[in-house]
C-alpha cells in the first residue's frame, strides 16, 4: 500500500535524491529545492504495483527517488508494449495532455516523488530555471528514444543487448555508481519486451556474452563487466558477432 512521508522526511531524502544529479532539481539552489519539497508527496510502490495508468488523469507528476519503473503502452490489438525503464532521478507521467498516454509500474520496491501538475506549474513559472531543466531531460530522452528506434530497427539481437548494457552502466554512473556488478533492475523478459525480442533470444545472448568473456553473471539480475571495450563496439553496431 502507498504511504506519504511525512514532510521533515522530504527535506531530508531532496539532499541524496538523484534528481539533485540527473533530474529535474538539478539546477535548483536550497531555497528553490526547499519550496519544491514543500509541495510534494513521497509514495512507496511494492514491486508490480502501478503507479499511474495508461487512461489515468493525468494530474500529478513523478521523479523517482528509489527503484525502478517499467513504462508500457496497451496496443489496440490488447498486447501490452514495454517502451522504456525509468531510473532514480528521472521524471514520469509530465504530459501536455489531459490523461496519461502509458503506464508506470514498478519493478522493485520503489519510492517516488509525486507533486500535482498545477503546482508544478505553478513552480515553472515561478522559477524559470525548472523550465529550463525540463527541457533538457525532454531533449536527452529524445536522443535516447532515437537511439532505441534504430536500434530497433537496424541492430543484432547481440547489439541490442549490448546496447542495454552499456546504456544502463552510463546512467548508473551518471547517478553515483562506481561498483563491478550492474544490478539490471529488469528481468530477461522486461528486456526482452524493451529490445523486440524473445525471452529465449536475450538469454541466449547472454550466455554466449558469457562464454565469450565478455560479461559474468552474478545471479539473474547483475552483471559484471569483463570487456566493456567490445560491448561498446557491439552496442553502436560495430562488434564482430559469433
Amino acid at each position: 500500500m502507498s504511504m506519504a512521508k511525512t514532510q521533515p522526511a522530504i527535506a531530508r531524502d531532496c539532499a541524496h535524491c538523484a534528481s539533485r544529479l540527473v533530474g529535474l532539481c538539478s539546477p535548483l539552489t536550497p531555497d528553490v529545492l526547499s519550496e519544491v519539497a514543500e509541495q510534494a508527496t513521497h509514495l512507496h510502490y511494492a514491486a508490480r504495483e502501478a503507479v499511474f495508468l495508461q487512461g489515468d488523469p493525468a494530474r500529478h507528476a513523478f521523479t523517482l527517488i528509489e527503484g525502478a519503473v517499467r513504462l508500457s503502452r496497451l496496443l489496440p490489438d490488447g498486447r501490452r508494449a514495454a517502451i522504456g525503464f525509468r531510473l532514480a532521478g528521472d521524471l514520469v507521467g509530465f504530459t501536455p495532455a489531459q490523461e496519461y498516454p502509458f503506464s508506470a509500474e514498478a519493478m522493485g520496491p520503489v519510492t517516488i516523488c509525486r507533486i500535482e501538475r498545477r503546482r508544478l506549474d505553478a513552480l515553472f513559472e515561478r522559477h524559470p530555471v525548472m523550465k529550463q531543466s525540463l527541457l533538457d531531460l525532454f531533449t536527452r530522452e529524445l536522443a535516447a528514444t532515437q537511439d532505441h528506434v534504430m536500434a530497433l530497427g537496424r541492430f543484432t539481437a547481440e547489439e541490442r543487448v549490448a546496447g542495454f548494457l552499456v546504456s544502463l552502466a552510463e546512467a548508473q554512473r551518471r547517478r553515483g555508481w562506481h561498483g563491478k556488478v550492474l544490478d539490471l533492475m529488469a528481468t530477461r523478459g522486461d528486456i526482452a519486451d524493451l529490445l523486440g525480442l524473445t525471452l529465449e533470444t536475450v538469454s541466449r545472448v547472454f550466455s554466449a556474452f558469457k562464454r565469450r568473456g565478455l560479461i559474468a553473471l552474478h545471479g539473474p539480475q547483475s552483471v559484471e563487466f569483463l570487456d566493456s571495450v567490445m560491448l561498446q563496439e557491439l552496442a553502436v553496431g560495430e562488434g564482430c558477432a559469433d
